[in-house]
């Protein structure tokens, strides 16, 4: 269905040089993400009580072409099992043209991703934390915002991903699986077929702008896998958002100051720009950041940080998509 081959290097092609950097500023901010993630994953552990028997590791640093190329790899890594190989002769051509649209989508998103834990990536494809260098230096100076200050809160957010797929054993292998049910049932393997989604476009769009096309297009069984691995996205991005938060007024003097600049700057951009974010779910990906976090911060407040671990007993202990909305019925659920 795709050639990642093909789509890391049109994106790796395409994508837009960083910011112009003296070499010697350049080397230290590379170094300084290097020792921050494990400073940071620290932190972490200390707030949320996960992992405390891990080794402490520090992250990789990649330019935006090396994103790109680990981003591909990861995609194949997770998807490639669910996807069957394009059969006859046009299937190479077909996995070609879907590798040169998904490479413009990933050369779109390098330039704006400022770290990302991979689960499936790495040599071992046992998981790897990608800090990209240039994006993180272009953002400290768009924001005019201490640099050290700036990194060390960015790795919080990205150690917070790291923590929860190493801690949480089970939940690398629940995620594939649920993207595979997914992934399986859109590619023509389950309920639906890819025309019978089509079919259903015209009453999609009457919709209006408001509803989400992805979830419109979806039979009941497809919706249900959807549903949660919507939840548990947003569940992870807001307790990533709610820890660095947390963690943040006790070891970044000026995170006052980056977090009321990085929200403004999160819902910046100029008409075009904003256009891509919505068609490519990225602003879908802010508010899912402000929910899960509504929804950790409500949980802790309610049954402290070790109830709110109980999230990461079993898949069945995860939120439902109602209980992301509405907290205090997980609370009720899960504690009584």
């Amino acid at each position: 269905m795709v050639d990642w081959a093909i789509a890391a290097q049109t994106g790796a092609l395409l994508v837009r040089g960083g910011p112009q950097v003296p070499r010697e500023q350049a080397e230290e901010a590379v170094a300084d993400l290097r020792e921050l993630t494990v400073e940071a994953e620290g932190h972490v552990r200390g707030l949320t009580n996960l992992g405390l028997d891990l080794p402490l590791l520090p992250g990789e640093v990649v330019d935006r072409p090396g994103w790109v190329r680990s981003a591909a790899a990861g995609l194949n890594a997770l998807t490639g099992r669910a996807l069957p190989q394009q059969g006859g002769p046009l299937g190479p051509i077909l996995a070609g043209g879907a590798g040169v649209q998904t490479g413009l989508v990933l050369a779109f998103l390098a330039s704006r991703v400022l770290g990302q834990y991979d689960p499936f990536g790495g040599p071992d494809k046992e998981g790897r934390l990608l800090l990209v260098a240039p994006n993180v230096v272009a953002a400290e100076r768009a924001m005019d915002v201490s640099g050290h200050d700036f990194r060390l809160w960015v790795c919080l957010h990205e150690c917070t991903h790291r923590l929860q797929f190493t801690a949480v054993r089970w939940l690398r292998d629940y995620f594939a699986d649920e993207v595979e049910r997914l992934v399986s049932g859109l590619a023509g393997g389950g309920s639906d077929s890819l025309a019978d989604l089509f079919g259903r476009l015209p009453d999609a769009i009457k919709q209006g702008p408001k509803l989400n096309l992805a979830e419109l297009l979806q039979s009941p069984k497809e919706r249900a896998v959807f549903d949660r691995l919507l939840a548990l996205s947003t569940l992870l991005e807001g307790h990533a958002d709610y820890v660095m938060d947390a963690v943040g007024p006790q070891v970044v003097p000026s995170v006052d100051t980056i977090r009321a600049r990085f929200t403004a700057r999160r819902k910046g951009g100029g008409v075009f720009d904003r256009l891509l974010r919505a068609l490519l779910g990225v602003d879908a990906k802010i508010r899912q950041y402000e929910e899960g976090a509504k929804f950790t911060k409500h949980v802790v407040d309610a049954v402290g940080m070790d109830g709110f671990n109980a999230v990461w007993r079993s898949p069945n202990t995860l939120p439902s998509r109602a209980e992301i909305s509405d907290p205090a019925a997980w609370v009720r659920r899960l504690h009584g």
